[in-house]
């Protein structure tokens, strides 16, 4: 990693905020598990934000710049996914595509083609800002582990878009992918065994999760340029949100420049295009999928081992 870089991650508040998000997340199951239901309700709403939160961290661990130290980045990495539920591994190389193929054919839900079958591309895309995506990330995570070529079988790669995703499962990855999910099962385990937890009350818990983290995942793409780079926006919202996304809505920032940790994205030197309102972006996603007008571009290459080799410049002289 770049020295420069590596000074400008703010390690020991990560450190803390994995530590302090894991505390809140055991606090609120175990008080959700003992409280009457009707409870649930409001502990799950902030539950839902606190994981958000916990996202961003494995997201700067997915692109190793939760801590210098590639170790103790391993580590908080893999602890963090385990609230997700979701395996550090995976989410590297599924995220490293993300990066690769921003814009492409393969995830570019937003727009349809006159092939497309319409209905299919509305599934889909409502599936997303309703929250169904959520539980499949997870079943996938559980499937990949358990056999990475199910989803060599057409319906698997067709919703995914790409069978190259899943070509990188191969070797020590997917072994690294398999010693993640036991690790997370035995958590959860443990977890709920000393915390006697309740079902509906974890239950209740992971959907308000599930929705408020499916209903982001598209928001800084939706109707932005065919272009690997530049298809992303900076979103214009609340302190309060800004601080839970850990800067989060400085998308275009993050893809023009995703070897910065998530404390710099807020730097006005990388802000070259101008936020757009978050709301009025979410919004208008309600209105459904449109007819694509752009031709779609060709995916990059990039390398974790090398991250701050990513920027726009070094991915145009590719």
């Amino acid at each position: 990693m770049n020295q420069n870089i590596a000074t400008k991650i703010p390690e020991k508040l990560n450190i803390l905020l994995v530590i302090l998000i894991q505390v809140a997340v055991f606090g609120l199951l175990w008080l959700g598990s003992r409280l009457d239901f009707i409870w649930s309700v409001p502990i799950a709403v902030i539950f839902s934000f606190v994981l958000l939160t916990n996202y961003a961290l494995m997201h700067d661990a997915a692109h190793r710049t939760l801590h210098a130290n590639k170790y103790t980045n391993y580590i908080l990495g893999v602890i963090s996914c385990t609230l997700f539920p979701q395996s550090l591994t995976l989410f590297e190389v599924a995220h490293q595509m993300h990066h690769q193929g921003n814009r492409t054919d393969s995830e570019t839900f937003d727009y349809y083609y006159p092939t497309d079958n319409i209905f299919i591309k509305r599934v889909q895309w409502y599936g997303i800002l309703t929250g169904v995506w959520y539980p499949m990330v997870i079943a996938g995570t559980i499937l990949t582990s358990l056999s990475p070529k199910i989803f060599r079988l057409k319906i698997f790669s067709a919703s995914i878009g790409s069978i190259a995703l899943f070509d990188a499962f191969k070797g020590w990855v997917i072994s690294k992918i398999r010693l993640e999910v036991l690790f997370m099962i035995v958590f959860w385990f443990m977890l709920w065994n000393t915390l006697s937890l309740q079902v509906w009350t974890v239950v209740l818990c992971y959907v308000f999760f599930g929705i408020n983290w499916s209903t982001r995942q598209y928001v800084t793409h939706a109707w932005t340029p065919r272009d690997v780079i530049e298809g992303a926006l900076n979103l214009k919202t609340s302190k309060i949100m800004e601080s839970i996304l850990l800067n989060g809505n400085w998308d275009h920032v993050h893809h023009k420049y995703p070897h910065l940790p998530w404390a710099e994205l807020v730097n006005e030197k990388y802000h070259e295009v101008t936020p757009v309102s978050y709301i009025l972006q979410y919004l208008s996603l309600w209105k459904g999928p449109r007819a694509n007008k752009e031709p779609a571009p060709q995916p990059i290459l990039i390398s974790l081992e090398q991250p701050e080799a990513i920027s726009y410049g070094a991915l145009k002289q590719r």
